[in-house]
């Protein structure tokens, strides 16, 4: 079984995430949140297979990070298999889905290729401050007002 090395990565901060010692989460959970948000808004209900299929993993990585996010409380897993977001994942959820839309769409509209818009969204997106992010959507909505 080959573990993406950015998988690799939050398992080996796990520990300290359970002990509060890190409080962003690793980039490849925001990814796995995102696409179960992404999943649920598209299919209705998320199983670890869709997850799989969504990103591209193998069914065993997948389940790994579910394990992991399952222990750290940002989803459950129903007896059926299907997978909730509660509260504090369904909170990362959106914020990276909220900022994946604006910053593919203002690439796009910047004459960007959608597939290059789409990945570059898609690595910006867990970067970006909250105080950046918030400026450029301001300034992109017209409201900035220097």
């Amino acid at each position: 079984m080959k573990i993406p090395v950015i998988m690799l990565k939050w398992i080996n901060t796990r520990k300290l995430l359970k002990e509060g010692a890190v409080t962003k989460i690793q980039e490849s959970a925001e990814n796995y949140l995102e696409a179960i948000l992404m999943l649920q808004k598209r299919n209705g209900s998320v199983r670890s297979i869709d997850v799989a299929g969504e990103l591209e993993f193998s069914k065993p990585s997948v389940s790994v990070a579910m394990k992991n996010l399952r222990e750290n409380g940002f989803i459950d897993v129903e007896e059926n298999g299907h997978i909730i977001l509660l509260d504090k994942g369904k909170e990362i959820a959106e914020r990276m889905y909220e900022r994946h839309t604006f910053l593919s769409d203002w690439l796009i509209q910047l004459g960007v290729d959608k597939k290059i818009a789409l990945d570059d969204a898609c690595r910006m997106e867990h970067v970006l401050s909250a105080e950046s992010f918030a400026a450029m959507k301001a300034y992109v909505n017209g409201s900035n007002k220097n």
